[in-house]
Formats: C-alpha cells, structure tokens, sequence
C-alpha cells in the first residue's frame, strides 16, 4: 500500500544477487505482465522498450534491487513482477529469479462535513434535510452512518451512499442524505460516519448540534 503522490518502494527479494556481476544480467520489471516499467540490461539502463507512463518515474537501488516509482498514481495500481535473466557462455539466456508484488493507492478523504438543506427555521412538526459530503479519496468507502445521539443515547443509521468517480483523477466523492422529523427532544447531537475499507479505519463529522 502507498500514498497518492508518493514514493513507492517495490522489492525485488533475490538473496544471490551480490555473487553475480550485474554486466552478466537482465533486469527488468514488469506490471500486468506486459507493461514494461524498468529494465537494466548488462548492467546499463535500458528505456527503448518502456512504457510511456514510466519514463523518467523510475530509479532502481542496485545494492538492494529495489524499483523506486515515483509520484504513485491511482493508475499504478496493478500487479509487479521482477524478473532476472543471467547471461551463460554459449548458452541461451535464462531466467534466474522472478518475484512478484501487488501494488495498492490510498488517498485520504476530507473530514466528512453536515450541510443543512432546509431552508428558514425548523418547525417542531418540521422534517430535518441534511447531506453529508467527503471527497478526494481513494479506494471507494465502505459505507456512510448517521449518528444520532441524545442523552448517551445513540442510534446509527446507514442510509444511501451517493458515490461519483472523477474522470481525471479517478479519486471518489461520497455524500449521503439524512431527512428525519425535527427531534422533539431538548437536545440532540448528529453526525456522519465514514467507514473506509480494510484496516484504513473511519473519519467522523463535526456534529451537529439541534
């Protein structure tokens, strides 16, 4: 997992690769199994058969062979593979090592943020029309929850997620819709939970308070 914009370290794990001259091998890393992102050959950088995406993104750590792809993109994402050919005296060359990595972008949402939708003052018979809205983050959340909480008391409501994608940057913009009778009690607080996938957690509203 890396950060939008970032950094990102891809590994390349081959315990043997001290005992051999680089000048003897083929380097080369790979996404998707036919997009060609780096390629060291005999021991010089090699950019005729590269991607275009990953023309000057990338930078190998030889002591460690480690593939540095800069400023990660939601377009990155995908599948790598590191595959080294050795070079053997009057003999094809051969695959020696192969290992394989998956890449995956993460971009952080805005603090979820309650805009009243009504219009004037609310009438005790009144209905309450609130959104909630984040944006800018990456991968599509889980779900949406209304929290509504009166005296410690505090029921959650996971309502519909409207959810849009943009074009260019391909980072996704959540809003969700609450419409309840005005609460008849003196005090009332209500705020929106946004839960995001995997171990990524939840940000939560500034309430409101009615």
């Amino acid at each position: 997992k890396a950060f939008l914009h970032h950094t990102v370290h891809l590994p390349c794990y081959f315990p043997d690769f001290q005992k051999i001259d680089v000048k003897d091998l083929i380097i080369f890393w790979q996404k998707d199994m036919d997009i060609v992102v780096h390629e060291v050959y005999y021991g010089q950088v090699k950019r005729e058969n590269l991607s275009p995406a990953y023309i000057n993104r990338t930078k190998v750590d030889m002591g460690k062979l480690t593939l540095q792809l800069l400023n990660a993109g939601v377009e990155d994402e995908g599948h790598y593979q590191c595959i080294i050919m050795q070079k053997k005296t009057e003999l094809p060359t051969e695959v020696i090592h192969q290992s394989e990595c998956s890449l995956h972008i993460i971009a952080n949402y805005s603090q979820p943020e309650i805009a009243e939708l009504h219009s004037g003052e609310l009438k005790p018979n009144g209905y309450l029309n609130l959104s909630c809205t984040s944006s800018g983050g990456y991968p599509e959340p889980k779900e949406m929850t209304w929290l509504i909480s009166h005296e410690n008391i505090t029921h959650s409501s996971t309502a519909h997620m409207d959810v849009s994608q943009d074009a260019v940057t391909k980072l996704y913009n959540v809003t969700s819709k609450l419409n309840i009778p005005v609460p008849k009690e003196s005090r009332t607080n209500i705020s929106c939970l946004l839960r995001l996938t995997g171990q990524l957690g939840s940000l939560v509203s500034v309430p409101l308070d009615i």
